[in-house]
């Protein structure tokens, strides 16, 4: 151990927070604030969660409070409700007895000091005593944070192959708090990635949507996923390709909001590779629908709901190739084929694209080109981009029919024509449907009907067929 040091620092829990801490030292057990709450404080940041770590065992946590969860009791942790409902974790002092690099086997700890040396990285590894108003910090982690350096707690090939998450935690808290990784972690980190496969898909989809949803700026960690080999390794469908064709897809997502994760992840699932995948381009229409196929592939694969999987996809896949021209019937057409529902989120992203790909005033001009050279068909200015979309938004304003549901003719009108229903009523709605994409004029029933008796598909209802 580095040694102990104490320092004062403002702190300002909520009042149930102190409720619980201090119900649990008055029934005996001594009790901490740890982790990322004190971190947070120490940087200056809004406090998400607020965390436990007491001599207290499960069982002994549940008795002294009325509302509880077993959240995690085998490994120590129970959740407590406040009276307004929120749920605080509460966990028993362990240390490690054995670790896998995917879980470890634990066994409660008699102090804190144990507790705190299992951690992963040091400015994890602080805790708060509120009667002491005095700050724990074993392993230094408050300096590292004043010197924007991410450490860990002891040795770090130790600590990453005790649990091969804090890989990808690394990164994550390195770009999301602006921290330089120390050499020594570093080497130790990369040679952790080729390992990085045995993590459940569940994981690595959890650090992903983190880096995409908490990061101001998720240029900085995706970075660091594609300088340590981790894109490689955990999303090979990704073309990632050098470092200056990279960067204007995470410019790109820097310039969406983190309250759109989704739209983020979507820019960077565009650049899924179907170079190869023969069989996925033989099998759909187009290189699109062969992209989305291999994004969905993706994302099943890292156990996505079927939902997200559909929604990133289909934003993804639709982002290039763009309406080429803003006539209002091609716009219909590909309004049509991407869906309407999913607009917003194209649009957002053909604003952050276009952000993204603008270039900056101190770029140079022999370097610009090469930068921008895998997106050379894509790079429109803001101004392209807000004009087509204020084209298509006119198209969705005017609630022109752009589906089936949208036909003012359905298939109980085809049985009242005399058809009789069955597969055929599907090629007759999609027949229809094209003629009002070139003139929504003809979205009634009258013209709907004479359009279908045009086609031919009313020669079966004829008395004489």
């Amino acid at each position: 151990m580095i040694g102990q040091g104490d320092m004062r620092f403002e702190v300002s829990p909520p009042d149930q927070v102190l409720r619980i801490w201090r119900t649990l030292e008055e029934a005996g057990f001594e009790t901490w604030i740890v982790g990322g709450a004190i971190r947070d404080t120490l940087l200056g940041r809004p406090v998400g969660d607020w965390d436990f770590a007491t001599k207290a065992r499960p069982k002994q946590i549940m008795t002294t409070f009325g509302r509880t969860v077993p959240i995690g009791v085998d490994h120590g942790t129970v959740g407590v409700l406040a009276p307004d409902g929120t749920l605080y974790e509460v966990t028993t002092f362990r240390r490690d007895v054995e670790t896998f690099g995917r879980r470890a086997v634990v066994e409660f700890a008699e102090n804190i000091e144990e507790d705190l040396s299992r951690r992963d990285f040091t400015f994890n590894a602080l805790a708060w005593h509120p009667e002491r108003d005095k700050l724990l910090d074993p392993w230094s982690g408050a300096a590292d944070l004043n010197e924007q350096v991410l450490r860990t707690v002891g040795d770090p090939a130790e600590r990453f192959a005790e649990d091969l998450l804090r890989v990808l935690r690394a990164l994550r808290f390195a770009g999301q708090f602006g921290l330089t990784i120390e050499a020594g972690a570093w080497r130790a980190l990369l040679s952790a990635v080729p390992e990085l496969s045995q993590l459940s898909p569940e994981r690595i989809q959890e650090e992903m949507m983190k880096v995409l949803s908490q990061a101001k700026k998720p240029s900085v960690a995706l970075g660091l996923y594609a300088e340590s080999g981790v894109f490689t390794e955990l999303y090979p469908e990704l073309d990632i390709g050098p470092p200056e064709g990279l960067a204007p897809t995470l410019l790109a997502c820097d310039a969406v909001s983190r309250t759109r994760p989704w739209v983020r992840l979507s820019l960077l699932f565009a650049l899924a590779s179907v170079a190869g995948d023969q069989e996925a381009i033989d099998a759909e229409d187009s290189a699109r629908d062969a992209r989305r196929s291999v994004i969905e592939s993706l994302m099943e694969r890292l156990r996505f709901s079927n939902a997200d999987t559909k929604r990133v996809a289909t934003v993804a896949a639709s982002l290039s190739p763009a309406p080429l021209f803003e006539e209002p019937a091609v716009l219909r057409r590909w309004l049509n084929r991407v869906g309407p529902e999913h607009f917003a989120d194209i649009a957002r992203a053909w604003l952050a694209r276009a952000r993204g790909h603008q270039k900056p005033e101190t770029e140079s001009p022999e370097r610009a080109p090469r930068a921008r050279a895998a997106h050379e068909s894509e790079d429109l200015t803001s101004r392209d981009v807000v004009r087509r979309i204020n084209a298509l938004r006119t198209i969705l304003r005017e609630n022109t029919p752009l589906t089936i549901a949208d036909l003012a003719l359905d298939g109980s009108d085809l049985k009242k024509m005399g058809l009789p229903p069955g597969p055929h009523f599907g090629e007759i709605l999609r027949f229809l449907l094209e003629e009002v994409l070139d003139r929504p004029e003809v979205n009634n029933r009258a013209d709907l009907e004479d359009l279908a008796a045009q086609g031919g598909f009313l020669i079966d209802a004829s008395p004489d067929s």
